[in-house]
């Protein structure tokens, strides 16, 4: 009798949860469907949170203990990196529209690869705001230019905007040039019993190749991460088997330093870097519970409190270098010449004649500064980096790209000249428009850094054109622009060639040629990206800062707007999309002026060189395919990339000793 109250209770949730539920499914199916898209209906919201958490391993046990006609329709929105593998355009085939709008209890998502559309909803930002919900994570040290819309957003994008133009890329450049050095040189000194960089030396006094490299996106994400340094806060950080330079400014010293200064556990580099690696530990976990999570809870222990050690190096680092700004700016002390985004920002706040100009204007607060400061460095490292890892990548499975790419990178340099004497404003529209840009451009289009780059519906309804068809768009409905899938879509890309499967005719959209970049451009009665992203478009759109330039060589193939979006569109599309393109033509332009790229095959040294050429392309094609295999199985965490120990092996090799592509090889 005493249960009878419970019961009660029990059942009055039950109820009202029931009621909620199907009132839910009720109102959303009702609102999808005035879309006019395509209606997925689906148990759970694969936006929620709680599901983007455990989907890993409660997706595989539902799928076992379900009827597959219950899930077989709606499974893969559930489904992790369903945006990039193993065919995102497979989906929207299958639902017969580029658009389709998924319905559940608790919320509703348009997916679409549509150019059209996705051009409509990255313009017309007051009509789709970024959805800053699914950013606030990102504010770990401070609110910045992603998590913010409005007019706060405005002034984060005024003032970050400054140091991205034409003279900055110019030094960034440099910086490229010699980072991409540095890189090579720890590759090759690490197999010569010679200490420092090999480069310069002639080909009798090294060793002919690299040792198997298995830490390529390891080294290319330190590639990057120096680069930022230098980008970001004006550092000149160093490679392992280098030195400090005399003339570095003793107070910018320990920020450099391969050891950790006094008062510090982890140098700069590997505070930033451990950030950068752990950031989703940073961004799940609360610090007051990190902080008290021991080493000796075996190696997840050791990475959580390691994450922990990072974060409060890191901020102790960033509140010095904030501290130093602040006071060299007030002793009227001038900077070296050089991109420092930590410096502007700083200067825009405490520069006595700066806050003249911009009197009455709002300012960045401390926490702002370093907000921006550390989210332009996760968006410049890590998607830079698995660009440039891939290119590689992608140039190891394709011997015949890379002598196309070395031919171009002779007629604009010469293949013996000195890195030194490389001209940024010279030689940078030649490379865009050369193969490199080709081989980049591609590697964008097919692995992009993000897959998806969410937006919302503003607070009222709104409605996009497509087809000649209005559509309504549900106030506050997700937005999801599905960069993989639209920038495979036939109707918006020329196919090389056209082949014959299983299925039926199919085209060479889901593979990576660099070769159509060279092919006639496909206009569809659209305007092209470069036409939108030009004179054409400042003149309809507020300026907000940032290169006002092309993404692509006007001489390459133009793709149509909202169909080549690796870098987003509209006002709020990345802003360090010029500084990334000039850091990426540089390092394949210095990595291939001298040497090629092989993949590392199931085969000694000694096997390889006692085989005839055909025996070589056997061993060479089973190589090929395996890291095929092992790059569409890339995952985002942040951004796209090879998890779970995942990579592929490769060499590098001087020019003219070449195992896999000279006469006997595969060319």
């Amino acid at each position: 009798m005493r249960l009878t109250p419970l019961v009660t209770l029990l059942g009055v949730f039950l109820a009202w949860a029931t009621y909620k539920i199907y009132a839910g499914f009720r109102s959303n199916i009702a609102k999808a469907r005035k879309t006019g898209y395509p209606v997925l209906i689906t148990p759970i919201y694969p936006l929620s949170p709680l599901w983007l958490t455990t989907r890993h391993f409660l997706l595989p046990i539902l799928t076992r203990l379900l009827p597959e006609r219950l899930y077989a329709s709606y499974v893969f929105v559930m489904t992790p990196d369903w945006e990039y593998h193993p065919s995102p355009r497979s989906h929207f085939t299958r639902l017969g529209s580029d658009t389709f709008v998924v319905a559940s209890w608790n919320g509703l998502a348009c997916y679409t690869s549509d150019a059209g559309v996705i051009s409509q909803v990255m313009s017309r930002r007051e009509a789709f705001p970024k959805d800053t919900r699914q950013y606030g994570i990102l504010e770990i040290f401070g609110s910045n230019v992603v998590t913010t819309e409005g007019q706060v957003w405005r002034m984060h994008r005024k003032v970050t905007s400054a140091s991205f133009n034409e003279r900055n890329a110019g030094h960034t450049f440099r910086e490229a040039v010699r980072q991409t050095r540095g890189m090579v040189g720890g590759w090759f000194s690490s197999c010569s019993s010679s200490s420092g960089s090999q480069e310069g030396r002639r080909e009798g006094d090294v060793v002919d190749m690299t040792g198997i490299i298995t830490t390529l996106e390891h080294d290319t994400m330190r590639w990057a991460l120096n680069i930022i340094g230098y980008v970001g806060f004006g550092l000149k950080l160093l490679w392992p088997h280098e030195s400090m330079p005399v003339d570095m400014d003793p107070k910018l010293a320990k920020y450099g330093s391969l050891q950790p200064p006094n008062g510090y556990s982890m140098t700069f580099a590997d505070s930033l870097a451990t950030v950068l690696e752990r950031i989703l530990i940073l961004l799940l976990i609360p610090s007051a519970v990190l902080k008290r999570i021991p080493e000796r809870w075996g190696s997840w222990g050791a990475k959580l409190h390691e994450a922990w050690e990072a974060k409060v190096n890191y901020s102790k680092y960033m509140n010095a270098f904030l501290t130093e700004k602040v006071h060299d700016i007030r002793a009227g002390v001038q900077e070296r010449e050089g991109m420092n985004i930590m410096g502007q920002l700083v200067r825009s706040k405490y520069d006595p004649s700066s806050s003249e100009k911009n009197d009455g204007a709002m300012k960045l607060e401390d926490s702002e500064i370093m907000g921006n400061a550390f989210i332009m460095t996760l968006a410049g490292h890590e998607t830079t980096a698995n660009v440039i890892h891939f290119t590689i990548v992608e140039l190891a499975m394709h011997p015949e790209v890379q002598r196309r790419v070395q031919r171009d990178i002779d007629a604009i340099f010469g293949r013996d000249s000195d890195l030194e004497t490389w001209d940024y404003e010279k030689s940078i529209n030649a490379l865009l428009a050369s193969y490199i840009g080709a081989v980049i451009n591609e590697t964008l289009r097919l692995i992009p850094p993000v897959v998806a780059t969410p937006k919302r519906v503003a607070d009222t309804d709104q409605w996009v054109q497509d087809g000649g068809q209005r559509h309504q768009m549900p106030a506050m409905m997700p937005v999801m622009p599905v960069i993989s899938a639209v920038q495979r879509g036939s109707r918006y890309w020329p196919a090389l060639h056209n082949k014959t499967t299983k299925q039926g005719d199919a085209d060479d959209l889901d593979e990576w040629h660099p070769d159509r970049w060279y092919l006639p451009s496909m206009s569809q009665g659209q305007s092209s990206s470069d036409d939108e992203k030009g004179e054409g478009k400042q003149q309809q759109e507020e300026n907000y800062g940032g290169y006002q330039g092309t993404d692509t060589s006007p001489t390459l193939f133009r793709p149509v707007r909202g169909s080549f979006i690796p870098f987003s569109d509209g006002a709020r599309s990345c802003l360090g999309r010029r500084i990334a393109m000039v850091e990426m033509v540089a390092a394949i332009a210095v990595l291939f002026q001298r040497y090629s790229v092989e993949l590392a095959v199931d085969a000694s040294d000694e096997e390889v060189q006692m085989m005839v050429p055909e025996q070589r392309r056997h061993v060479y094609a089973k190589a090929q395919e395996k890291a095929k295999e092992t790059v569409q199985q890339a995952e985002s965490v942040v951004t796209l990339k090879l998890t779970g120990g995942r990579h592929v092996p490769v060499r590098f090799v001087w020019r003219g000793k070449e195992r896999f592509m000279g006469n006997e090889g595969l060319c």
